[in-house]
């Protein structure tokens, strides 16, 4: 017997059982153990399923059926098996087939078209509960293919005297749309004759909730097809008594009444008076959330609804407490009184107890945010953070930079204020939001140019704190600060300052790709205070000295030194730069950099020992032309000018270019000309760029270099001093040029003016008021509608991509087979098929018929171009069907009207508005 295959007697008799399996599983503890447990049993069920008894394959499959739904285990090799067992003659050995069937079975499953005969076999059955089982598993595992096949037996079902088939059947029906959209215009005309089943028998109501809710599935993709059966819709609202029904009428005239107005006046009425007498508070929450969303104009219905939602939020149940919340969420864009009314409620909520409620409250806060009042909410807002709970804390930390930077910081008047903010929040304790602060602090200091003195405040202020070096969450934070601050340096007070924190030792505590960012920064730093420091030197050889030219763009806006004269602001920046860069600091700060750095040259990381090299390099070059002694500094002065000074001046110039935001498709939006192929015309670049002459180069090393003059070679320094006197002006007109003649290469430029850099005093970010009575009457004051303040002052300017500072919002395309669907909804209900399709209503098929329909929409184009031919299949074809092939030019129309007996036309001829509308 062992040779047969399969299982013995003796593995027959004493099969383990589904139950067994079960106790197993539990008796041994997940893990190995478990493991081992579950191997030996999937073996065991391997054997048992080859197994000719149809009882030991069942249980089989009912253990495999367990462990692939709770342990998630392929048992596609089980797919014959389950097709088997559904045709057994026993009910239990069906079920089981089925259910296999259903949990496993995909589109790509081998034996899935074998399924077809045994479904339709089971689909005519006289048993009720067979075809139940038929329907429930075809609802699941539909194919193209079945659901062709399959679409006449289920449209003989929709009118089955049984109501437990018939409401089955036309669930079903949803998923065989969807698969196959030329079933609408075979059974649609017979799913809306269940929608006029009001007011019957008593287990009417499930069948009317089975309708209506395919319904509801079908009009929330396409609701303009369904404007037809708006009096049908409206029976039902007005008739009904259920509640489950009435919620998803009313989820159908929140789409429909956006599409016709006239709907909306019409069933504004009844659902008002549906809020006021029902008990049910989903069916109230559905009628509130209908009005609120869709008949927001009608001003009686919303005082209702907002009547019903301050209900919800006096309650003492959390859920309804939520909804309400939901509620006014939906209300606010339209009607802001209704969230003045309740502020309390909603300002309280941020302390609630429920995660969720908090949420709620906390996007409905920031939803009443604009220009007037985001300054008094962040205030509050970060009040809260400050005693919440480390997940509500991001929260409200990530919908205040979510909410502050939308549309390019549209709402952000004072930037100085909200770059303060920003530093504060790097500071809040339980901060995780790390990422998106660097980001949003390094995008504002290239897009508003007035900020970057603030900018440099906040990041100067970070980087002296050592306490946040340790925190691995505000590390992203402190690699903006260093950028930043070593970027616009030149809006620094005290440099030097800067250049310590940058160099402290508990820097080491900095991941490596953080570090670096330092590095490089303290690089930027040294340049400029070795630019700044031989460039006065320079000017104080010279008389009279003018500082306004040493460094035109120099300015300053810290809170505690404002200027009202630029000519006096501009002095007092001058003169405290000449006292700032000494000899004595210069020569400290190489001390420093060298000191601090200097181990660092050998690090295994290579981004940071090329950066340290570049900072060593500088600052040992400069050591040695810098001379502390004062006998010989004319001498020194004169060695500056001839090769210190020209190479820092070289390297400050590269590192002051301006950087500017830069969209994501910027390459993308460069038009190519018509018939450039770039591999094949790189070789034009040459004539294109005839005209421009390459500056020549100028190699140098940190070694003592060869190319400079000799001290004597006074001829050849005045020569290169007027070249490079001459070279920026130049470089501009040669620039201009090429743009003039090749501006096809070019993105377009910008030629926005900058506005003023003076703004009010930023908010002090210490004054905090985190009680909720105060947020109560900040939240009153702020809401209340009123005229925008006239500013003093206008608002910085922003810069601004066209079209490419965010990605793209991918548009939702309508799935292909939507349009198919609404598509024939239409033709149905204006009855614009010249011709029904060809379907035999008796309880047999007695063969192939073959119809042709010939659709004509008005309304899309596409829908004319579909396949108008729907092809009835079975395989039991009778000699008398054949000897009537002549006869169906002339049979057609008998044919047709036989088919078109057992139903009631419902369609409306001509208006595509309702005739109750009208």
């Amino acid at each position: 017997m062992s040779g047969t295959g399969g299982p013995s007697l003796m593995d027959s008799l004493f099969q383990r059982t589904l139950d067994d399996l079960i106790k197993g599983i539990r008796l041994h503890l997940p893990g190995p153990a478990q493991s081992t447990f579950i191997s030996k049993s999937l073996d065991e069920i391997r054997r048992e399923i080859t197994s000719t008894d149809l009882h030991t394959k069942s249980t089989a499959l009912q253990k495999l059926t367990y462990l692939h739904s709770l342990h998630h285990f392929d048992i596609s090799f089980a797919a014959f098996h389950a097709v088997e067992l559904t045709s057994s003659p026993s009910f239990l050995h069906k079920k089981t087939g089925y259910l296999a069937a259903s949990l496993s079975f995909r589109p790509s499953t081998d034996v899935l078209l074998l399924l077809t005969n045994q479904l339709r076999k089971d689909l005519s059955s006289t048993n009720q509960h067979e075809v139940s089982l038929a329907l429930e598993c075809l609802s699941v595992i539909c194919t193209l293919d079945l659901a062709r096949d399959l679409t006449p037996d289920i449209f003989n079902l929709l009118m089955s005297s049984k109501i437990f088939v018939r409401k089955k059947a036309v669930a079903c029906l949803l998923k065989v749309f969807s698969q196959y959209p030329d079933a609408v215009r075979v059974c649609f005309k017979r799913l809306v004759e269940n929608l006029e089943t009001v007011g019957g028998a008593s287990d009417n109501g499930t069948m009317l909730a089975a309708t209506v809710g395919v319904f509801c599935e079908l009009a929330r993709k396409e609701p303009r097809a369904y404007l037809p059966l708006a009096p049908e819709f409206y029976k039902i609202l007005v008739e009904s008594r259920n509640n489950w029904v009435l919620i998803k009428v009313l989820k159908i005239f929140a789409q429909l009444g956006r599409l016709e107005p006239r709907l909306a006046k019409k069933v504004v009425e009844p659902i008002c008076e549906l809020m006021k007498r029902s008990e049910a508070k989903s069916l109230v929450f559905e009628c509130v959330r209908t009005v609120v969303s869709s008949f927001y104009e009608y001003e009686f219905a919303v005082k209702l609804a907002v009547e019903k939602i301050r209900e919800f939020l006096l309650d003492s149940d959390l859920n309804l407490r939520y909804l309400g919340l939901q509620g006014l969420l939906l209300v606010a864009p339209h009607h802001l009184w209704a969230v003045v009314e309740n502020k309390e409620v909603v300002i309280k909520s941020l302390s609630d107890v429920d995660r969720n409620i908090k949420l709620e409250a906390l996007r409905l806060v920031m939803s009443m945010v604009c220009d007037d009042n985001v300054v008094e909410i962040c205030r509050v807002l970060v009040g809260y953070a400050l005693k919440s709970d480390p997940e509500f804390c991001n929260e409200i930390l990530r919908s205040m930079l979510s909410t502050c930077s939308k549309n390019v910081y549209e709402i952000i008047i004072d930037f100085d204020w909200y770059v303060s903010l920003l530093g504060e929040m790097a500071r809040i304790p339980h901060c995780q939001n790390g990422e998106e602060i660097e980001y949003q602090l390094i995008d504002i200091g290239m897009r508003v140019k007035d900020v970057r003195p603030e900018l440099v405040r906040v990041g100067r202020d970070l980087l002296i704190d050592p306490a946040l070096l340790g925190n691995p969450f505000i590390h992203r934070i402190l690699s903006a600060a260093a950028w930043v601050s070593g970027e616009y340096v030149k809006f620094s007070r005290n440099p030097f300052e800067i250049m310590e924190a940058l160099l402290q030792p508990r820097t080491n505590l900095l991941p490596p790709s953080i570090r670096s960012v330092y590095i490089h920064s303290a690089f930027k730093v040294l340049s400029f205070c070795l630019h700044s420091y031989l460039s006065f030197e320079k000017g104080a050889s010279s008389s009279p000295p003018n500082f306004v030219d040493i460094e035109p763009g120099f300015t300053y806006s810290e809170s505690e030194q404002e200027f009202t004269e630029t000519d006096q602001a501009t002095s007092s920046s001058a003169l405290h730069k000449r006292d700032t860069f000494t000899q004595e600091s210069i020569a400290n700060v190489l001390t420093l950099v060298i000191t601090s750095l200097t181990p660092l040259a050998e690090s295994h990381d290579v981004e940071i020992q090329e950066r340290v090299r570049n900072v060593l390099g500088l600052a040992r070059l400069a050591q040695q032309e810098i001379s502390c002694h004062n006998d010989q500094k004319e001498k020194m002065v004169d060695k500056a000018d001839l090769k210190t000074s020209i190479i820092i001046r070289l390297i400050n110039d590269a590192l002051s270019e301006d950087f500017g935001p830069i969209t994501f498709s910027a390459q993308e939006r460069v038009p190519v000309p018509d018939g450039l192929v770039l591999e094949e015309n790189l070789r034009k670049l040459d004539s294109i760029c005839a005209d421009v002459q390459l500056p020549i180069s100028e190699s140098f090393s940190l070694v003592k270099p060869n190319f400079l003059p000799a001290d004597g070679d006074s001829i050849s320094n005045q020569q290169n001093e007027e070249e490079s006197e001459t070279s920026a002006a130049e470089s501009t007109s040669l620039l201009a040029e090429h743009r003039k003649r090749h501006g096809l290469f070019y993105l377009p430029s910008d030629h926005t003016k900058n506005a003023s850099s003076s703004f009010p005093p930023a908010n002090d970010p210490k004054q905090r008021d985190n009680d909720v009575d105060d947020l109560v009457k900040l939240t009153e004051e702020s809401l209340v509608l009123k005229r925008k303040p006239n500013l003093s002052r206008p608002r910085p300017v922003v810069v601004k991509l066209d079209e490419g500072d965010r990605l793209p919002i991918a548009v939702k395309k309508t799935d292909e087979n939507d349009d198919l669907i609404s598509g024939a909804v239409r033709d149905v209900l204006l009855g614009n098929e010249a011709s029904s399709h060809s379907n035999n209503l008796s309880g047999r098929r007695k063969g192939k018929s073959h119809s042709k329909d010939k659709v004509e929409n008005s309304e899309t184009g596409s829908s004319s171009k579909r396949r108008s031919k729907h092809r009835n299949h079975s395989k039991n074809v009778e000699e008398n069907e054949n000897g009537e092939k002549g006869k169906q030019k002339s049979g057609g129309k008998h044919k047709s009207r036989r088919r078109a007996d057992g139903g009631v036309d419902v369609a409306v001829e001509k208006p595509v508005i309702p005739d109750f509308l009208l």
